[in-house]
């Protein structure tokens, strides 16, 4: 998707160096500060509530440690909200009390838009949120990785280019979206994330009941993970497929089915009745009725 500047925005404008403040020193506010320090983007400094987690997050990042938040917002163009998700309304709602005529007020929520910035445009500021699509485990080294990550970015028109070229800049792929798609996106990010975790959790367990120590399962298991991701990013979902549901093998699914129970079981019976959608569009001669009727 292409945008348009619209005629009140000049192309100078954009193009101006920014200066960038952080409300909130976590592991994502260390991370993208950092990342952008790094990339010599204009990092002023942090604000937190904890004044012990901004002071870590201004020598980590060799910037300003603020004590007010009224500082912080004067001296900086773009504020990134970085704190918990349950928390952003209520930042924003005290920073509406505050000077923010011209402000670029973002979040960095995977789940919520930025429309969580209520009556912003009364406040003549504008509202952004810019997500990248990546896991961020540590706060102190996440930032290496992250020009690998794709950011989504969505808000207010009027700056949406001004983000985009300035993460392309750093190397990124950028997509911009549509509030009303950021809670299905986060979805999308949580089944390739957090629920890979749960199917490794199921694995390492039925493993467990064969006899297998707890560390030596994982260790079983991590060539066939690895593998299979690896080839799901080369070559597509539907060419990786392999397996008892890609050969259309009802009797060996019928065996797994007798052994397994509750909650794994049912996550089987599921998870095969999609995987049945993408055998039938690599194998379109198979008849994978029987095999959904045993699903049933």
């Amino acid at each position: 998707m292409r945008l348009i500047i619209p005629p009140d925005i000049g192309g100078d404008r954009l193009n101006i160096s920014k200066k960038i403040g952080f409300i909130g020193a976590g592991k994502v506010g260390f991370s993208l500060g950092r990342y952008l320090v790094e990339n010599h983007e204009g990092v002023m400094g942090y604000y937190s509530k904890n004044p012990d987690s901004a002071k870590e997050a201004a020598e980590f990042t060799d910037t300003i440690v603020y004590k007010e938040v009224e500082h912080i917002v004067e001296d900086c163009d773009i504020l990134f909200l970085t704190v918990p998700d349950g928390i952003i309304t209520k930042v924003w709602e005290e920073m509406k009390l505050l000077s923010i005529e011209g402000k670029i007020i973002c979040h960095c929520s995977g789940s919520y838009a930025s429309t969580i910035f209520s009556e912003i445009s009364q406040c003549k500021a504008f509202g952004y949120s810019i997500h990248p699509l990546f896991a961020i485990h540590s706060k102190r080294n996440s930032y290496k990785e992250l020009s690998q990550a794709l950011f989504t970015i969505e808000g207010s028109s009027t700056y949406l280019n001004y983000f985009e070229q300035m993460f392309q800049r750093l190397g990124n792929q950028v997509q911009i979206i549509q509030a009303h798609d950021k809670a299905k996106y986060h979805a999308a990010a949580v089944f390739m994330s957090n629920f890979v975790v749960a199917l490794a959790s199921c694995g390492q367990n039925l493993l467990q009941q064969c006899g297998f120590e707890k560390e030596q399962a994982l260790s079983a298991l991590a060539p066939l993970m690895k593998n299979n991701v690896e080839h799901i990013i080369e070559n597509g979902v539907i060419s990786s497929l392999t397996g008892p549901v890609e050969r259309n093998d009802v009797e060996t699914i019928r065996k797994h089915l007798q052994v397994l129970e509750g909650e794994e079981k049912e996550i089987y019976k599921r998870l095969s009745t999609i995987l049945i959608k993408v055998g039938m569009e690599k194998n379109a001669q198979l008849n994978y009725e029987e095999m959904e009727n045993e699903l049933a």
